[in-house]
């Protein structure tokens, strides 16, 4: 059985685990974390993790995220 770690000590987070910790829903850290230039996420195969330092980062630098869909790409436009 593996020792439940809490969120805030674990160096990786599973979507649901960033969603819960964050406030931040499933789909919209899909949407931040699908491009290549996301720093915070890590694929491992298929799976998505959050790192979860770089994303607190992200976080407190943000003042607003929005995503807007432009004709077959998704520009991200973040207020600071």
């Amino acid at each position: 059985m593996k020792p439940d770690i809490p969120i805030w000590e674990k160096t990786n987070l599973t979507l649901e685990e960033a969603a819960a910790y964050s406030g931040i829903g499933i789909n919209k850290l899909r949407e931040l974390t699908n491009g290549e230039e996301c720093r915070f996420v890590l694929w491992v195969g298929n799976k998505r993790l959050i790192k979860r330092k770089l994303f607190d980062s992200y976080v407190e630098k943000c003042y607003s995220i929005l995503l807007q869909n432009a004709i077959n790409n998704a520009t991200i436009f973040i207020s600071y």
